[in-house]
């Protein structure tokens, strides 16, 4: 008889006991065994059932193989070392489990059960093999050679169970007898699914993370990182269900399923059923479809990361593999809710002849691209200084189309935004704090306008704070880059189309009588590099504001180098406070068309044209519902030649606590400017209707000498605070919705 032959870390005699208090029924302990502390090798046999220590460490210095009718259970927090090879031992170390053999690794998420090396490295040892007499296609099914240990599997017994293998990490597995014969970190072959195989980690193994050759077991919560060549594959007939897996970096493909390498239909066909999985990073075909694919239901799948050279597409099929191609057709391989990330220009989502649906809500292994919840910090510790996962990646997602249902965006993942996003009647947007979206450059090959509307009905909820506001930029990081955000709600204004007029760059339709309408909420905002241009007449703001109601919440929002105006009001009665424009193109701030509002704690800073600009309607300068607007705490300046312009009738406007200043040298025009041609204007300046107290005039530049046209009375204040700091930065503005994305403080 060969023996079983342990050695331990710590120099003592181990005992060994049943573990009759399992459900599968176990062999009888054999008394005769007698173990050398000087070695972990050899076989367990016939009759033996050994439980190891779990506070003792083992080094494994050659095979050790569980033979039919014996079981090895390893206890939670064991740690199993394979020690280096040297030139006098040559020994291949690797653990493998015969059919009709039993192993039971019992690792819990505080304490799972590590398989490692003492050379940190991939290809350092085996890893572990187990064997079933489950159902493979391979042509001599029952006595196939299994590749690295050459053990017998197959066979007829799909509910056949060789223990259960919960919470194990493998790390720097992948021995390599060759090129085409090499070990992976878990091996089944042939395994059933009465077997149990949850929560296991693969860590830089020098093959794949985890191979099915052929097998029914069902295998959930797997986790793949840097593996040398497939992070998860699966062939020759395996037939089950794969559930929360999470495939890292692979070199190769993240995922690669294949039916049969000799016969791509061969029979019993590979039929995977696989719902909450991630692939991100990977060589070429990150989802390779392959020798005759078989059956498959993919669903709930993250998936991206693909080098930006590599152009096969992410759901791969060769373009000879006939058989791949002849399950495509029929219709056998199914998938659905897919959220593709981090797709390059010139990739590609599928071949040609393979449907899938996607759902930019998909969450995939349960986190998007980032660690699951489900992953222990036990399980994910590596040593002292290493985890599985390492730095956190952050996923960008395509983003763009019509949101029909409600939709919450996950703060963990960027966004790409590469059209247009509209929020359609009924539903409704969720941006949780810190979540960044970034409008993609646009090319030759893709012109489409980036900018996110809300139409009448729809609502937006910016849930920024202000140590995590919401970030709108683009990669792009210049004026006019993209659109924006417009939002368009059913109360009054005083355009003639009221209730159908079109938002002047969405098209939307906006304003009604509702004065209380709500649009949702919009609270700590960063827009940046907005302005989009269709025409000189026809560009975005950073906001725009269409007919927004008063039930709908604005404040703390900033916009950077807009190609236009910061903020526009276009009618409505909503309510805006903590307001920063910052360099825009056009005008700061702006309302018009019968804007019926309050505004407190405003700042605009640098515009090109008016620091503020307030109008009534540039068609009929007396329209009604007139604008009627209430501000208050106001900071404006350096502009050009009108800093604050009553335009086009001007409205009624009461301005309270204002700081202005910064006007460029001799710059001639009045700081509260009125065209001497607008006569609506003159009339209510004349009846009383704009009022401006508390004003204090700063470094209003040589030459500059008229405050207000004649005609408009203000009182003035030295000790007016206007957004709470004078010109400087209000204590109001955090530093984090003080920073555009790419790191420029936009207020000193």
């Amino acid at each position: 008889m060969k023996k079983l032959f342990l050695a331990l870390l710590a120099v003592s005699v181990l005992g060994f006991s049943s573990c009759s208090d399992d459900d599968d029924p176990q062999p009888t302990p054999n008394p005769e065994v007698k173990f050398d502390v000087e070695n972990f090798k050899g076989e367990v046999m016939d009759g033996e059932a050994i439980t190891l220590d779990a506070s003792k460490t083992y080094m494994l210095s050659g095979a050790l193989i569980v033979k039919k009718g014996g079981s090895l259970t390893i206890p939670a927090g064991t740690r199993i070392v394979a020690s280096a090879t040297s030139a006098n031992d040559v020994d291949v170390r690797y653990i493998a489990v015969e059919q009709g053999a039993k192993i039971y690794i019992k690792g819990t998420a505080s304490a799972p059960v590590v398989m490692t090396a003492e050379v940190k490295e991939a290809e350092a040892w085996g890893g572990l093999v187990v064997c079933g007499y489950a159902p493979t296609n391979k042509a001599d099914a029952g006595s196939a050679g299994a590749e690295v240990s050459g053990l017998a599997y197959g066979g007829d017994q799909p509910n056949d169970s060789s223990g259960s293998i919960e919470y194990l990490r493998l790390e720097y597995t992948g021995y390599k007898y060759t090129n085409e014969k090499e070990f992976n970190g878990l091996s089944m072959f042939g395994v059933g699914s009465g077997t149990v195989v949850d929560y296991v980690v693969s860590y830089k193994g020098g093959d794949d993370g985890m191979e099915f050759f052929g097998g029914t077991v069902n295998a959930s919560h797997l986790v793949s990182v840097d593996s040398g060549d497939d992070g998860i594959d699966f062939a020759d007939g395996w037939s089950g269900v794969g559930e929360y897996w999470f495939s890292l970096n692979s070199a190769k493909s993240g995922i690669e399923g294949s039916n049969n390498g000799d016969n791509g239909a061969a029979t019993p066909m590979t039929d995977a059923t696989l719902r909450n999985i991630t692939v991100y990073g990977m060589g070429e075909k990150p989802f390779f479809l392959k020798e005759g694919a078989g059956m498959m239901n993919i669903d709930n799948i993250v998936i991206g990361g693909l080098n930006a050279d590599k152009t096969q597409a992410i759901f791969y099929a060769s373009s000879d593999d006939a058989d791949a191609a002849a399950r495509i057709a029929a219709g056998d391989v199914v998938v659905s809710n897919a959220n593709f990330v981090d797709m390059k220009e010139g990739q590609t989502k599928a071949v040609s002849i393979l449907t899938v649906g996607e759902n930019i809500e998909a969450k995939g292994a349960g986190n998007g691209i980032n660690k699951p919840d489900w992953v222990s910090d036990a399980l994910n510790m590596v040593d002292a200084n290493k985890t599985v996962f390492g730095d956190a990646v952050v996923a960008r997602v395509a983003f763009k189309g019509d949101i029909t249902s409600d939709m919450t965006l996950d703060a963990n993942t960027i966004y790409m935004l590469n059209g247009a996003v509209v929020v359609k009647e009924g539903a409704s947007l969720t941006i949780p704090a810190g979540t960044v979206i970034i409008a993609s450059e646009v090319s030759a090959n893709d012109t489409e306008v980036r900018y996110i509307a809300v139409e009448q009905g729809a609502k937006i909820f910016v849930n920024g704070t202000a140590d995590a506001p919401v970030v709108m930029t683009c990669e792009k990081t210049e004026a006019e880059a993209w659109g924006g955000l417009v939002v368009c709600g059913k109360a009054p204004t005083n355009k003639a189309n009221a209730g159908s007029a079109g938002a002047e760059v969405s098209g939307l339709s906006y304003g009604g009588d509702v004065s209380d309408d709500n649009s949702g909420k919009i609270s700590y905002l960063r827009l940046e590099y907005t302005g989009y241009k269709y025409t000189n007449e026809k560009e975005f703001n950073g906001l725009s504001l269409f007919g927004v109601g008063s039930g709908t919440v604005v404040e703390y929002v900033v916009s950077y180098k807009g190609g236009d105006d910061g903020m526009e009001f276009f009618g409505g009665s909503v309510n805006a406070s903590y307001l920063l424009s910052y360099e825009s193109g056009d005008d700061g701030i702006d309302f018009a068309d019968g804007w019926s509002g309050t505004g407190t704690n405003w700042m605009s800073v640098n515009s090109a044209k008016s620091g503020i600009e307030g109008s009534n309607n540039g068609d009929n300068g007396a329209a009604s519902p007139m604008t009627h607007a209430t501000l208050k705490n106001l900071s404006v300046f350096g502009m050009g030649e009108k800093p604050f312009y009553l335009k086009e009738g001007a409205g009624k406007m009461n301005i309270d606590n204002i700081v202005i200043g910064g006007l460029a040298d001799n710059k001639a025009q009045a700081y509260f400017y009125v065209s001497s041609s607008d006569t609506d204007a003159a009339d209510r300046i004349a009846a009383g209707d704009i009022v401006i107290t508390n004003v204090k005039f700063d470094q209003m530049g040589i030459g500059n000498t008229e405050k207000a046209v004649a005609g408009l009375s203000f009182t003035e204040n030295a000790n007016a605070t206007g957004a709470g700091n004078g010109f400087g930065k209000p204590s109001w503005l955090s530093d984090a919705l003080n920073k555009a994305y790419n790191g420029v403080v936009i207020v000193n």
